[in-house]
């Protein structure tokens, strides 16, 4: 019960790496929130975590609409009246790419990028925005922000992906130094290639999926890998751990 009794917002819990992190932070005694856009997932993962006998409240939230995520702190203050944990896990990827282009640069549409950015990046900067005033005021808390392997190589192909995910990097350790002073620590993890919804379609084929699994590990990374790195960087295991910039890529990064 390493997080008994906490207060955990999880964005994009729906699917993939929220998903399995939902369920590890109910497990281990968090209540947890379910902020995710598609309704039809996080109603199914809050289902699967109250039936296991554990807490957990959906709550449909787009990250990228400030006033959307104002009512989502105002309801989980109004139900909780403090919130412990921050997990800063949702973005879109390749499995956005009917919707947006995940292309090189010079192929990026400017409303595109402008689109990426304002889920990856700006989700972030929303949620950690009418987050931590909470925190300060309680002077305590922990953010966990989700970055990528993209935000440390240069991984090409997905652009706008990799500024978000690299913009994540930097605001972490700044948001690090501002707030520890208030025993508030923010950590990032990156990782590699994970079996999730996002890249499912990519792992199809055989030749791309050859490269993802030519890492030092030899293979692709599961959900509940990340999630348990974000459980450890969440709980009181990691005290003395702020400003981390964590992979979790099966050694891609060592390359």
């Amino acid at each position: 019960m390493r997080l008994e009794n906490k207060v955990a917002i999880i964005t994009g819990a729906g699917s993939g790496q929220g998903r399995a992190s939902a369920k590890l932070f109910a497990k281990e005694g968090a209540k947890v929130i379910i902020a995710e856009w598609n309704e039809e997932n996080g109603k199914k993962v809050e289902q699967e975590i109250n039936d296991a006998g554990y807490e957990a409240l959906f709550i449909r939230t787009n990250i990228a609409e400030e006033e959307n995520v104002l009512e989502l702190v105002n309801e989980v203050m109004d139900r909780y009246g403090k919130i412990d944990i921050l997990f800063n896990n949702a973005a879109i990827g390749f499995s956005a790419r009917s919707k947006y282009k995940m292309a090189p640069l010079l192929e990026t549409p400017l409303e595109d990028w402008n689109n990426i950015l304002g889920i990856n990046l700006n989700g972030t900067y929303l949620m950690s925005k009418h987050i931590l005033p909470i925190m300060i005021n309680q002077k305590s808390g922990n953010v966990v922000n989700n970055s990528s392997l993209n935000g440390l190589l240069g991984v090409t192909g997905a652009d706008a992906y990799s500024a978000a995910k690299g913009g994540i990097i930097a605001l972490t350790r700044v948001m690090a130094v501002d707030y520890g002073k208030y025993n508030i620590r923010v950590n990032c993890i990156c990782p590699g290639a994970i079996d999730t919804p996002m890249i499912s379609e990519v792992l199809d084929d055989p030749e791309i999926a050859k490269n993802y699994e030519a890492g030092p590990l030899g293979r692709v990374g599961k959900p509940e890998e990340i999630a348990n790195a974000a459980l450890f960087l969440s709980s009181d295991e990691s005290s003395y751990i702020t400003g981390l910039i964590m992979p979790v890529d099966g050694g891609w990064s060592a390359i």
